[in-house]
């Protein structure tokens, strides 16, 4: 299957977070804009996740620490830890999730 980002429509999941999410049967990805002060509610879930900061500074809070990510930077979030975040400037965010986050679908 062969998926062009530019025609996926975007999704507003959380107040100022509006993602083109793309589905396997066994992970998902979730190309993130995010706004300057959207915030991420504390939360946990059994997926897997890799978060890659594309654009902007992201305030996160995994497990208790907090630390703020910036173009480049990578998180892996294990299975069922708590994790948080703030974007301090519009974001770009690439999430991967395994396996596939399907209250996203």
């Amino acid at each position: 299957m062969k998926l062009n980002l530019a025609t996926i429509p975007s999704k507003e999941i959380m107040p100022g977070l509006h993602g083109k999410l793309v589905h396997s049967e066994n992970m998902s990805m979730a190309f993130w804009d995010v706004e300057k002060g959207a915030t991420v509610p504390e939360h946990a879930h059994m997926n897997e996740q890799i978060m890659h900061v594309m654009e902007g500074e992201f305030e996160f809070t995994l497990d208790g620490d907090t630390q703020i990510y910036y173009p480049g930077d990578i998180v892996v979030i294990a299975p069922h830890l708590k994790h948080s975040g703030v974007a301090l400037t519009p974001c770009k965010l690439l999430d991967v999730f395994s396996p596939t986050r399907e209250e996203y679908r």
